[in-house]
């Protein structure tokens, strides 16, 4: 059960010996979100934190949960489910807030060379229950559901006898698309913003030319870097075999960051970031 909390701009709530903050309902919990939640932390000295969310910005983790380890925070981010909305799932108790999908990867080094191998993607999504959907099925009806991280097709025939078929049955099953960038941090992401200063412009096509006061802007690095599609691979309706190894990419040696994106089957975007030496010995 979740407690109320008072004093805090951020949070909504505690459980379970950890701070609570829900994001936007319309929008995805941006760097700007999750920063304003890292300040308040160490305004106040709070160390264990859930981030509640119904979409998160693309390429948010992990750099961002890195960062907040590296000034003693723990942030665990959460996708809010759709049950949120369905009372009579919160009065049964049957919403499940998952956790972020995770990517195990491992690169490998030959030479000038680095290629990415993807080795597990974990999801813990949660849509619905088996037991809902076998107390609510009719006769000769079938449902869809995903539970605990797992596909579930749950029939019921005209004798109203349920069955189970499990769709996902191993990590790959998961995965619609995975690409790589093999030097993540070489372009950084610069938004324009409205400056305190003003310039004078004048209009034209006007018949007495008329100065107008606007805004200014400059360039502004948010912090994080663009991630650029350097290899990928998809699969497609008639073909669902999955490469998991990519490509050699030759790279200039010393220490880089290689991203790993992946995008699942329900089109969420789950990145990872591991460091590497190119050009020692073979």
């Amino acid at each position: 059960m979740t407690e109320r909390t008072e004093g805090f701009k951020t949070f909504h709530g505690k459980k379970a010996g950890r701070l609570v903050a829900v994001g936007p309902v319309n929008m995805p919990v941006t760097r700007l979100f999750v920063a304003e939640v890292i300040l308040e932390c160490r305004q106040k000295h709070v160390t264990r934190v859930d981030i509640l969310g119904f979409e998160f910005e693309m390429g948010l983790f992990p750099n961002v949960l890195d960062e907040a380890r590296a000034k003693g925070i723990d942030i665990a981010p959460k996708y809010i489910p759709a049950e949120v909305f369905d009372k009579r799932a919160v009065e049964k108790n049957q919403v499940v807030f998952h956790d972020v999908a995770a990517i195990e990867v491992k690169p490998h080094v030959k030479k000038n060379s680095v290629a990415v191998e993807l080795a597990d993607f974990s999801v813990f999504y949660s849509q619905d229950s088996i037991a809902n959907a076998e107390a609510t099925l009719k006769d000769k009806a079938s449902k869809i559901v995903v539970e605990k991280g797992q596909v579930v097709k749950v029939s019921k025939d005209k004798n109203g006898i349920v069955s189970r078929e499990v769709l996902t049955t191993k990590w790959t099953d998961w995965i619609d698309y995975w690409a790589v960038d093999f030097n993540f941090e070489s372009k950084r992401e610069i938004v324009r913003i409205p400056s305190d200063r003003m310039k004078q412009v004048q209009m034209p096509g006007m018949e007495r030319p008329e100065q107008l006061e606007l805004p200014e802007y400059e360039e502004v690095w948010t912090g994080d870097y663009i991630f650029e599609n350097e290899w990928q691979f998809f699969r497609t309706k008639k073909d669902r075999a999955l490469e998991l190894t990519s490509v050699f990419q030759e790279c200039t040696p010393g220490r880089r960051k290689l991203a790993v994106k992946v995008v699942d089957i329900f089109g969420n975007d789950t990145m990872t970031i591991v460091e590497v030496t190119v050009g020692g010995k073979k």
